[in-house]
């Protein structure tokens, strides 16, 4: 099998300013290859050197002429048509060989790029990818802190090495303009800059972002010494609103508003970030001030422009106060709940207490709930008529949880249960199945989520009659099914959606 080849971009100058991805090809490839004048000195080489590893090939494929003449039969073009094939000739030995080429470039290797060269004569026969970089004319408009065009401006790009009339005329007809390949074409094109009537919107930048790196007003710049790696930028006119040329008159501020404050309720899904929905994340990341039990608020990145209230589990009608005073006071509050906040969570607590502030606005937001989450882990066990309920008898007597089991076990309903056990609440489950196997067969599916969307998740499929209450704690959320549900050979539970 053939190599591969790569031309990769390399920026215009700043080691940092070559991409990930380029720094990972040039680390791993078999062939560096690089170009450069005849004094053998490559910059791309210099940029790309941080990236190389010990005992690559590398190949310099050096120019035969730069500007001097040449005795070649068929001139300048002849010896670098030459030049090109015979560097091709030597990376397609090495690509024959199974060996992994990378040619580096400067900037980006379709812009004006040495690169291309070695493109058109070996993409058709390699496979070949390009990868982009940072043009020199992107850096230079970094340098300057200018833009190069906005809306529905036009940027040209010229060589320098064009005629100064055709220079001209395309100056004259642009918004904003970069010219490259300066060098010893530096006096003609700064001429036609001036006749074009834009040299003293014009801007000389030298090596961007490189060692040496020189910016000045081109008008100003001597013609001697001009290096290569330089261009003429005639940046955005739009530009000109950044520099105002007189302090604009003060104008006086109004007196500022009242600060508008919200509590947000927002529903955290059953775990981390990939759960929240991206209204719960724009709540978060919009709040000034986060409120809610420790554990819960702890869930949430921190931010060191919000401020955290982190409280105990037992106080949910403090901690729903709490947020309506931070928020009266003109702050961006969120009120963060486990999976969502209107399921056996904090809004209801919030909107109880917001009777007492008729000023302050409360919105919901929804998150995924336990019961949806076991249900979709375990299959469809939710896929017909059910209920929810809490067996936590702290907020309302077990008499009512126990009459409320035998009612939904009587009408067939499949029942999601939340809170089903804790260290302190450790006869309830053992009653409530008992009360269920009154009205269920020992057989009914039940699926034990527990910690689902966390790192220990764990789902397990049993039945009523084998229900141990040992396995379940207050992480667990139990789905008992109806007369209806099933169980695949696979382990799928679910419930139809036709009755019988």
């Amino acid at each position: 099998m053939s190599g591969r080849l790569y031309g990769v971009g390399l920026g215009p100058g700043d080691p940092e300013l070559v991409t990930v991805k380029t720094a990972r090809l040039i680390g791993e490839a078999d062939v560096v290859a690089y170009h450069a004048a005849r004094h053998g000195r490559s910059i791309a080489r210099s940029i790309a050197l941080p990236y190389m590893r010990e005992g690559q090939v590398e190949e310099l494929l050096q120019y035969p002429v730069t500007t001097e003449t040449t005795d070649h039969p068929g001139g300048y073009q002849g010896a670098l048509d030459d030049f090109y094939a015979g560097c091709a000739a030597r990376l397609a030995a090495h690509l024959d060989a199974g060996r992994t080429v990378v040619v580096l470039s400067e900037g980006d290797p379709l812009f004006y790029g040495s690169y291309m060269h070695m493109h058109k004569r070996l993409a058709h026969r390699y496979p070949t990818e390009v990868v982009p970089g940072v043009t020199s004319v992107s850096a230079a408009s970094a340098v300057l802190g200018r833009p190069l065009v906005e809306r529905d401006e036009v940027l040209t790009v010229l060589p320098g090495t064009l005629p100064g009339e055709a220079l001209a005329e395309r100056l004259r007809g642009t918004d904003s303009a970069a010219v490259m390949k300066l060098g010893r074409s530096f006096a003609k094109v700064r001429d036609a800059f001036a006749e074009a009537g834009r040299l003293d919107d014009a801007w000389y930048v030298e090596r961007a972002t490189m060692g040496g790196e020189r910016v000045a007003p081109l008008k100003d710049v001597d013609p001697e010494g001009v290096p290569y790696f330089s261009l003429a930028l005639l940046s955005s006119p739009a530009e000109r609103a950044f520099v105002p040329e007189s302090a604009p008159e003060p104008v006086p501020e109004p007196a500022p508003a009242a600060a508008a404050g919200e509590v947000v309720v927002v529903g955290l899904g059953p775990a981390g970030r990939p759960w929240l929905t991206p209204e719960a994340q724009d709540a978060l990341a919009t709040a000034t001030d986060l409120v809610g039990y420790g554990p819960y608020v702890d869930r949430v990145e921190p931010n060191p422009r919000q401020r955290r209230h982190r409280t105990d589990n037992r106080v949910e009608a403090e901690r729903a106060r709490h947020a309506l005073e931070l928020a009266g006071e003109g702050r961006r509050v969120a009120v963060v709940s486990s999976g969502d906040p209107g399921v056996f969570a904090m809004a209801s607590a919030v909107l109880e207490a917001a009777a007492d502030f008729p000023d302050v606005p409360v919105r919901v937001v929804p998150g995924l709930t336990a019961a949806q989450v076991v249900a979709a882990r375990a299959g469809a066990p939710l896929g017909h008529d059910h209920c929810v309920i809490s067996l936590s008898d702290i907020l309302k007597p077990w008499e009512v949880v126990a009459e409320r089991l035998s009612a939904a076990a009587r009408a067939d309903l499949v029942l999601a249960i939340y809170n089903p056990a804790s260290r302190s609440r450790t006869w309830q489950l053992p009653a409530a199945r008992d009360l269920l196997l009154e009205h269920r067969d020992p057989d009914t599916p039940v699926v034990i989520g527990r910690a689902v969307g966390g790192p220990d998740e764990s789902v397990t499929v049993t039945s009523l009659g084998e229900l141990d209450p040992a396995a379940v704690d207050m992480r667990c959320l139990l789905i008992v099914g109806s007369s209806t549900t099933r169980v695949t050979g696979a382990g799928v539970v679910y419930t139809p959606r036709r009755y019988p």
